[in-house]
């Protein structure tokens, strides 16, 4: 998230893109460095409901320029993983929100997205995963999908039935 630049945002395709890592080391140092794997640089479309709330975040509190960054702590520096969590917390408890980690949203957003029908190479993509291990994790079965997905094999059926009606009651190409 810190590595973000503007250049990495395209508003108007409503893209993202994801090119670098900046790591906190224990010590407090800083490295810019490439995303862990090559599936880790990627293009992820970016929710058109956010995207009011993005451009007032790009007028009003990032940097300036194609390298300007799209995230800055409160006195121009790049914000540092404790004080990040600090608000974090403050906000959360502001809110009456109890127990949900930052790192808890692109679970959300990924679960999200695998409830969309979104395959498995998909999700893999959007995450920056290499194997499928990860991407199964987001692919919780929920009843509201369950439904969907009763509901298209319904709809299929059907259909096939209306291009081959059988008036001995025979299931579509398995007539004598």
């Amino acid at each position: 998230m810190v590595g973000l630049r503007r250049r990495d945002l395209d508003l108007t395709a409503g893209t993202l893109r994801v090119r670098r890592n900046i790591a906190e080391l224990h010590n407090g140092e800083r490295l810019v460095k490439e995303p862990k794997s090559a599936a880790g640089k990627r293009t992820v479309a970016i929710p058109a409901v956010i995207h009011d709330e993005l451009t007032t975040h790009l007028t009003v509190y990032s940097e300036h320029g194609a390298d300007g960054r799209v995230f800055v702590g409160a006195k121009g520096a790049t914000p540092r993983r404790n004080h990040f969590n600090l608000l974090w917390r403050k906000a959360c408890g502001q809110a009456g929100i109890k127990g949900l980690h930052f790192h808890d949203l692109r679970h959300t957003g990924n679960t999200l997205a695998a409830a969309t029908g979104a395959s498995t190479r998909e999700l893999m993509t959007r995450m920056g995963h290499s194997t499928a291990r990860a991407a199964l994790i987001y692919q919780h079965a929920t009843a509201e999908r369950e439904r969907l997905i009763g509901n298209a094999v319904s709809a299929a059926v059907e259909q096939a039935r209306k291009q081959d009606p059988d008036p001995d009651g025979h299931a579509a190409g398995t007539r004598d």
